[in-house]
């Protein structure tokens, strides 16, 4: 199976503790940093996305095999 590859801009969802998260990709993390003080281990191998959360308005990180695209 192809590894998608997701956009600034682009809606996605993803599975949550309360049903599906939707939010708005913000950028693609290629290097370890911290999302709301949590570590995040992206690389240019195995990038991750900043995501706008739509409902809290806060910014979390997915890996892109937990994301997928939604109709904005």
């Amino acid at each position: 199976m192809a590894e998608q590859r997701f956009r600034k801009g682009d809606h996605v969802s993803w599975a949550s503790h309360s049903g599906r998260g939707h939010g708005v990709i913000k950028e693609e993390l290629t290097e370890r940093t911290h999302v709301r003080g949590r570590a995040v281990d992206a690389s240019p191998e195995q990038p991750q996305y900043r995501i706008r959360n739509d409902h809290s308005g806060r910014d979390v990180a997915h890996r892109p095999e937990a994301l997928r695209h939604e109709p904005s």
